[in-house]
């Protein structure tokens, strides 16, 4: 069972520490990674979640996203997501930070409580999706999206994006 630090509603951490689905029925603050991986065609790395996910089944995400783990640190925890969910070791120095957004979700008829301080990476790399090994459980499949068909994605509401609405805003700003 994932452990979670637990976080004030500025982002610092209590010293308490819950197990994953603790901190979503209670709706306590914790901390997450959103990585956009870019490749040098001007594409994004989307994500399409696997239906057997808790939220957002069956949608397209980010790249790649998780739960930052009790002990980690943020790049700590971007490089041990990007391992499981597509299978590729990253170093440090490949992330980018660009933002840390705050942001606060009830999801699933009002039974998850997800409120998060999400560090948001970009990672510049060409990737061939047919060497990845992908999380079954979590990663249903990858696809590059063309930025400008993202951003008719983003304008459009797309029905099947998930709605990271203000972080989606931000980094079409940057990239």
């Amino acid at each position: 069972m994932e452990l979670i630090d637990i976080v004030d509603e500025q982002g610092n951490k209590t010293g308490e520490i819950i197990t994953k689905p603790e901190v979503h029925k209670r709706g306590l603050w914790h901390q997450t990674v959103h990585i956009w991986i870019i490749n040098s065609r001007g594409e994004i790395l989307m994500q399409h979640r696997s239906e057997k996910m808790e939220n957002y089944p069956g949608m397209w995400d980010i790249s790649v996203a998780g739960h930052i783990s009790s002990g980690e640190d943020s790049k700590q925890g971007a490089l041990r997501e990007i391992k499981e969910e597509i299978g590729i070791d990253l170093s440090a120095s490949d992330l980018q930070l660009l933002a840390t957004i705050k942001q606060a979700s009830v999801l699933n008829n009002k039974t998850y409580f997800d409120n998060e301080f999400s560090d948001v990476y970009l990672v510049k790399l060409d990737l061939d999706l047919d060497q990845l090994h992908l999380q079954e459980e979590e990663v249903a499949g990858l696809r590059w999206v063309p930025i400008k068909e993202f951003k008719k994605w983003v304008k459009d509401q797309k029905e099947d994006l998930v709605p990271h609405t203000e972080e989606h805003k931000f980094l079409l700003t940057v990239i």
